[in-house]
């Protein structure tokens, strides 16, 4: 998976999704070179859900089912 900057450059590529105890980690590597291991702990995860709208949450159910744009 592919996480892009607002220019559409590549930020960082995830290789890797695991659990750690009660977090959530992300490996893998930031402008295509140093690898990084971000992790989501339940606290941040919380805050993150105070940030949805119901018209954000639709959008993310049905995020991997849109065409989206082709390069």
């Amino acid at each position: 998976m592919k996480i892009y900057a607002a220019d559409k450059s590549e930020l960082m590529q995830v290789t890797k999704v695991e659990r750690q105890g009660d977090n959530l980690v992300l490996k893998g590597k930031v402008f295509g070179t140093m690898p990084m291991a971000a992790t989501l702990t339940p606290a941040e995860a919380r805050a993150f859900r105070k940030l949805l709208t119901p018209k954000l949450m639709w959008f993310l159910v049905t995020l991997p089912f849109r065409k989206g744009d082709t390069k």
